[in-house]
């Protein structure tokens, strides 16, 4: 039976930064204002509390975000546009909302309904991550959200709702580290946000040096499938079910291939079967790539925008399918190598000249990894949080995160949502490869 519980909420606050800020408008980057990114995205931090502490986490943390707004003041201010759809943020200090709350359950309470490493779907989300009236746009709204809600038992869940347009997984977890170092009595964060949008502008005229398919303009676009036909369930991969998944590939990538990569080449493939495409159906993978490494685009420690590439590798379903794993491993370590700092520079004159597009989204499958950005580590005082990461997955997007399982190992945690149907079919491709191992 599905796990129902009171939540009871304070009424939402705006939280300025605690000193005076600079008081200027900033350019987002031509990368930060690409049209998928204009949407705001929920993450939940879920903590046990079992540390002994005089302190409340509402109160603790409540006092540690205006701190923290004064270094990320840009958060505190509001996006509008300018000519071209440019976004740019106007640095208001009007804060970010906060919202205050008590649930009336344990943790173990969450554990057992959310199953083993505690992962989506997680029950009464939408209470616990509760978006207020006015503040759920893009433009003239509040940039973050943050509802911190107890629990019976001294644990609690934080609930954080950011503009995706402002910064990727790597900058909110700077940005909550920051909140959780100010939290824990630290003077200021350890890794001192930089703004720097620029370095990753278009250039003077754009000139894109390289395809790129994941903005393809597709039509006509495919019906989404009815809410209530949607299912969301994640599935758990251990050590030994990846290790199979490397023993089943040629010799040459046993020792080479990553478990982003055997994971992305089987997920494609099993959800390729699962939506039953027709064979010449072209089915789309986008592996988000993290583009902070590139030493030639000059980007700082402290860069918190989005630094990420969205190579897109494109196959016939029938082709895909009829492959082999190794094949699609192989496809997708290309499709993570293409990605150079010219690959970032032809992305921003790409989107630049075609308007700001969105990603071509018919069959396709986003999958992008959670488990290196710092998430897991936003400690306020309590310990680290049991689950760190998105709080739910949509029709085309999943992503990697740490969990423990029932036998408090670190596995693999893949939320996915697909179909009723689609999704029978998934599960049982998932539990054909776990009954091998």
């Amino acid at each position: 039976m599905a796990l129902s519980f009171a939540v009871r909420r304070r009424k939402p606050e705006l939280i300025g930064p605690a000193s005076p800020t600079p008081r200027e408008t900033k350019r987002l980057s031509d990368i930060d204002d690409q049209g998928t990114l204009r949407a705001n995205i929920r993450f939940f931090f879920f903590y046990r509390g079992e540390q002994e502490s005089g302190d409340d986490p509402v109160g603790a943390i409540r006092r540690a975000l205006p701190e923290a707004l004064v270094h990320y003041y840009p958060f505190a201010g509001r996006l509008r546009e300018v000519d071209g759809r440019k976004l740019v943020v106007d640095c208001t200090g009007e804060g970010v909302t906060f919202v205050e709350a008590d649930a009336d359950v344990r943790f173990e309470d969450l554990e057992a309904a959310a199953g083993p490493g505690l992962t989506p779907p997680f029950p009464c989300m939408d209470e616990l991550a509760f978006d207020a009236d006015g503040v759920s746009g893009i433009l003239g709204c509040p940039l973050v959200l943050i509802q911190v809600t107890r629990l019976l038992c001294g644990g609690f869940v934080v609930g954080h709702r950011f503009n995706h347009a402002m910064c990727d997984a790597t900058g909110t977890a700077m940005f909550m580290n920051a909140v959780a170092e100010l939290a824990r009595g630290l003077p200021a964060p350890t890794v001192a946000p930089t703004w720097s949008r620029d370095l990753l502008d278009a250039r003077s005229p754009p000139a894109p040096s390289l395809p790129h398919r994941e903005y393809d303009v597709v039509t006509p676009l495919p019906p989404s499938p009815p809410a209530d036909d949607m299912v969301l369930r994640s599935f758990l991969f251990g050590p030994s079910v990846v290790a199979a998944m490397k023993r089943s590939l040629p010799p040459a990538l046993r020792d080479t291939a990553t478990s982003f990569e055997v994971l992305a080449a089987f997920l494609w493939r099993a959800r390729t079967a699962a939506l039953a495409l027709r064979p010449d159906e072209e089915t789309r993978l986008v592996t988000v790539v993290n583009m902070r490494r590139h030493v030639a685009l000059g980007l700082p420690a402290g860069y918190y925008g989005y630094a990420c590439a969205n190579p897109m590798a494109v196959m016939a379903a029938g082709a895909l399918l009829s492959g082999s794993m190794g094949e699609a491993v192989e496809l997708v370590q290309a499709v993570k190598a293409s990605v150079t700092a010219e690959y970032a520079r032809s992305m921003a004159d790409h989107l630049v000249l075609h308007g700001r597009p969105v990603l071509a989204t018919p069959n396709l499958f986003v999958l992008t990894d959670l488990r290196h950005v710092g998430l897991d580590r936003v400690d306020f005082g309590w310990g680290e949080p049991v689950y760190a990461g998105a709080a739910r997955s949509v029709l085309w997007v999943s992503s990697l995160v740490t969990v423990k399982n029932s036998a408090g190992k670190n596995v693999v945690a893949v939320p996915v949502a697909l179909p009723r149907l689609a999704m029978e079919r998934f599960a049982s491709e998932v539990e054909t490869l776990t009954k091998k191992v």
